[in-house]
């Protein structure tokens, strides 16, 4: 079956998991990414009934996706599967969810996220140019010294900038809310683009970064802007060349950076907005010169052995 074919088996069910995504704060981008291996799924089951598919079922499609993607796309798609069935759970579509009985690939949880240390941060700042340098700067710093995803500095609206409070309110995963407390230069420097933005088109608009053409700064548009700053960054400094940089490693740069200064990590993760402290635990990284600092503080008796 086509993908023409699946939308006209399964109707309901697709506008259904549409829905549910949209009521659950999902990003534009994971909504379409979702719904593209939801309908890959769909079509494994050859036109057979959704509640029939059951733990096999979504084993076998799994396997087919691993021959040509690694680990972590297999989980992603394994993701995209589960939160599917919830979905039609919620919506009386179904009674179980047979994605929650696979396991996530243990790969992942292995896998040390990608981050640039404070220093290189730092330097990255310098290759952000252009008519609304500004703008962008604010969006990497919001990124890497606050921790925001990409999708909540899309959704960010001038209300939820707290001026005379110091904070931000960030409109995160799962539809949760976190307040943010902004450091002193970073409230001081939005206030400084906020006298800079652009007068939307449309006096609805309330996105506190808009596009040159007066509307909400779109995701697209804000990982664009990543990708050309890091790619001019790469190009003079040899050191991160080979390190594939992108919004979500300013945000693992961040989550670094605060447990490196021996912040407590239940405090890190309440200001990444994690829903796990697991999740959190990930950056906990060890460091060569952290161990060579360790072990130079062992001291052996030399007088008792010599």
């Amino acid at each position: 079956m086509n993908r023409y074919e699946i939308k006209e088996k399964y109707p309901e069910q697709i506008r259904a998991f549409s829905l549910w995504m949209k009521q659950f704060g999902y990003t534009e981008a994971t909504q379409k990414e979702y719904i593209r291996e939801v309908l890959c799924f769909l079509q494994s089951l050859e036109g057979g009934p959704i509640e029939e598919a059951g733990k096999i079922g979504v084993i076998n499609f799994l396997v087919s996706k691993q021959k040509t993607a690694g680990e972590s796309t297999r989980n992603r798609t394994l993701s995209a599967v589960r939160s599917f069935y919830s979905a039609l759970i919620d919506f009386d579509l179904a009674a179980k969810n047979p994605a929650l009985e696979v396991r996530k690939s243990k790969t992942e949880k292995n896998k040390k996220p990608v981050y640039l240390e404070e220093e290189e941060l730092v330097q990255s700042l310098d290759y952000i140019n252009g008519k609304y340098r500004n703008r962008n700067i604010a969006i990497f710093l919001l990124m890497g010294y606050c921790g925001l995803r990409v999708g909540e500095v899309h959704r960010l609206n001038l209300l939820n900038f707290k001026k005379a409070k110091g904070t931000i309110e960030v409109f995160g995963k799962g539809r949760k809310w976190n307040e943010i407390p902004l450091p002193d230069m970073l409230k001081d420097y939005l206030s400084k683009v906020l006298e800079e933005r652009l007068t939307p088109y449309s006096t609805k608009e309330d996105a506190f970064f808009v596009s040159q053409k007066g509307r909400r700064l779109s995701i697209r548009q804000i990982q664009k802007i990543a990708y050309q700053t890091f790619s001019a960054f790469k190009e003079h400094n040899p050191k991160v060349t080979d390190m594939n940089l992108s919004c979500h490693k300013l945000r693992h740069s961040f989550a670094t950076m605060m447990l490196k200064k021996g912040h407590d990590i239940r405090i890190v993760k309440e200001l990444m907005g994690h829903a796990s402290i697991e999740t959190t635990d990930l950056y906990t990284h060890i460091n060569d010169e952290q161990k060579k600092n360790a072990m130079a503080s062992v001291n052996i008796p030399m007088e008792v052995i010599g």
